[in-house]
């Protein structure tokens, strides 16, 4: 995986850090023109993810005989094992911890259906959202997994159509008609297509080495999603998300041997999965207690930051490694594919 794109992917998830920091301890309320950004723009970091997403799958598949059901064996183990571990233990913290999340409410056959990547209404009412909030998301990468499965059956010129055209079937033909949820009537959807569109212009050499021009593209981007309103959503956020990532791919020498970059985007998955609850107990302190609330972000960070790094080593390297070995019929001391290229 390039490290350049590992650090945007980074950059990202600590974007939406700070956005939920904010809407948890401020509720949206901004205290500057830096609080205002991150409440008005910080979202815009899943957009990048699904651009990522996308490129990162057109990538990881190309020139592989890769059956349907064995990709959507390997997305699934990478991904569901963090976030039903996360997803139980929100619920759990709503139970027996009340206070630390007051406006969550908990109904166990839509933590069933949370788990099972079915948008449904979350039970406090506000919006089709699963236990684990931020896990919205994961509905959708689900939807493009077993889109691009069937994409696989045809070769690899013609996938980025296959996927656009089963992506605009289900997602406006379907919803019209009340096959599934409404929930997939969005045009954030169509995000992973830039991002599978960005992978064939790079296997094909187009995406060269700069730094003037994709400096200038990056400085760019970021204008557009500051000024634009942020709808339509593809428009406005996916389109700078989409120039940022190609950007940093044109970057990608001056990131060599960023180890730590490296390792920042190895643990955005369980940042993201985890920064919520993190935030809200620290949210849930600093009202009790009065404490600052910069100087409890600082704590909250530094939690997070720590508790993401075992999270990847201990829950997500560990399943997955665990996971594919049987999959694979392997033996454990057998070499399996490194993560860096099996990233969410």
């Amino acid at each position: 995986m390039l490290i350049s794109v590992q650090a945007l992917r980074a950059l990202a998830a600590w974007a939406v850090v700070c956005h939920h920091f904010m809407q948890i301890f401020f509720n949206f309320q901004a205290r500057g023109p830096v609080g205002q950004a991150f409440i008005d723009k910080g979202a815009v970091g899943v957009d990048i993810f699904f651009v990522i997403s996308g490129l990162v799958i057109f990538l990881s598949t190309e020139g592989k005989a890769l059956a349907p059901g064995k990709f959507l064996l390997y997305r699934l183990i990478r991904i569901v094992p963090a976030y039903w571990l996360y997803t139980l233990l929100m619920a759990l913290i709503v139970v027996f911890a009340q206070p630390v999340l007051p406006d969550q409410t908990v109904d166990w056959p839509h933590v069933l259906l949370s788990l099972l990547f079915i948008p449904s209404q979350n039970p406090g009412g506000y919006g089709i959202y699963p236990t684990l909030n931020v896990g919205w998301t994961l509905n959708y990468e689900i939807l493009f997994y077993l889109l691009f499965a069937w994409a696989l059956l045809f070769r690899l010129q013609v996938r980025l159509l296959i996927v656009a055209a089963l992506l605009f079937a289900v997602c406006q033909a379907w919803t019209g008609y009340g096959w599934i949820s409404d929930f997939y009537r969005s045009d954030i959807v169509y995000e992973f297509l830039l991002g599978m569109a960005l992978g064939m212009l790079y296997r094909r050499g187009w995406i060269r080495p700069g730094f003037w021009l994709p400096l200038l593209g990056i400085i760019g981007a970021l204008l557009a999603i500051y000024h634009w309103p942020p709808a339509p959503r593809l428009l406005a956020w996916g389109l700078p998300s989409a120039v940022l990532v190609v950007s940093c791919m044109a970057l990608e020498r001056y990131f060599q041997g960023a180890q730590v970059l490296k390792l920042l985007g190895d643990c955005s998955y369980s940042v993201y999965l985890m920064h919520v609850l993190v935030l809200s107990a620290g949210g849930f302190v600093a009202k009790r207690y009065g404490v600052n609330p910069y100087l409890m972000f600082t704590v909250c960070a530094m939690i997070i930051g720590i508790a993401s790094w075992l999270s990847y080593e201990w829950v997500e390297k560990r399943s997955y490694r665990w996971l594919k070995t049987w999959i694979d019929g392997e033996t454990p001391s057998q070499p399996v594919l490194a993560l860096s290229r099996q990233k969410y």
